[in-house]
């Protein structure tokens, strides 16, 4: 199954990627080696169709600053290589998602059973209001 979302390819050249150290737990080797991802990938001077770009710029993903800038970070692998892959793979899946167009909804109208339904139940609801009411002494 072929979706309109896999054709959409990003150029190398649109994509800023640099090493930096990663935070957290590692010992030693986590302070010497810059082995996190930082991923720039600005939308607005992309190539991506344009539906794509207001569909990215309207959701309300914290990673997406003021400027239109999306900023990835990968630091879950100790190799560079795999967090460099697992941040291409997300600014993929996120514009895979952006590219995928909602289906309009058609609103639909009652059906008559449903109408009539609901007409009779509110008839019944009224009756027994009705029968609420004072309680009158029968004259003798």
């Amino acid at each position: 199954m072929s979706s309109p979302s896999s054709a959409i390819a990003i150029p190398e050249s649109e994509i800023e990627l640099s090493a930096i150290r990663a935070q957290g737990a590692g010992g030693q080797n986590v302070n010497k080696v810059s082995s996190a991802v930082h991923l720039r990938f600005d939308i607005r001077a992309s190539s991506l169709p344009e539906h794509v770009k207001s569909r990215l710029l309207a959701s309300r993903d914290q990673r997406i600053t003021r400027d239109g800038v999306l900023v990835i970070k990968s630091q879950q692998h100790r190799s560079l290589e795999r967090n460099r892959e697992e941040a291409l793979a997300r600014l993929h899946e996120l514009v895979a998602l952006a590219a995928v167009v909602p289906r309009q909804r058609r609103p639909t109208r009652p059906t008559r059973g449903s109408q009539k339904k609901r007409l009779e139940g509110k008839i019944r609801r009224g009756e027994v209001k009705k029968l609420r009411g004072k309680v009158h002494s029968a004259p003798d």
